[in-house]
């Protein structure tokens, strides 16, 4: 790993694997918005209707950050619930499937970097 990464709950994240293992569990148990923070301030979020998914990559705590996309996508999704309760609608285009979302988390905690194969959307 490029930098070290640790949950929201302060679960240090010894290696993607681990993470991925971690967030099925959190998804499984109902827990549908995680966040994991690294050693360099960066934060990675993911939030989940159990199909689709919404990954946010920010550089810091005021940072817009960038988003996985979907640019062919249509329509729009709902149930993505957050940690305080509230209930979100997202346009389709804005997330990726829950597969490829757990996907670029893997490649995110290995290498630093969003995939390549998977769209981004910067919002800074």
């Amino acid at each position: 790993m490029i930098e070290s990464w640790a949950f929201d709950d302060s679960t240090a994240v010894t290696s993607a694997g681990a993470a991925l293992q971690k967030l099925h569990e959190r998804i499984a148990a109902g827990h549908l918005e995680s966040w994991l923070s690294s050693s360099t301030g960066r934060s990675l979020g993911l939030i989940t209707n159990t199909e689709q998914a919404m990954i946010l990559l920010l550089d810091g705590e005021d940072d817009p950050g960038e988003h996985a996309v979907d640019p062919g996508a249509t329509g729009q999704s709902s149930g993505f619930v957050l940690a305080n309760g509230q209930q979100d609608d997202y346009p389709d285009r804005d997330t990726v499937s829950l597969a490829q979302a757990l996907q670029a988390v893997s490649h995110i905690l290995t290498t630093g970097d969003p995939p390549t194969d998977t769209a981004w959307a910067v919002d800074r």
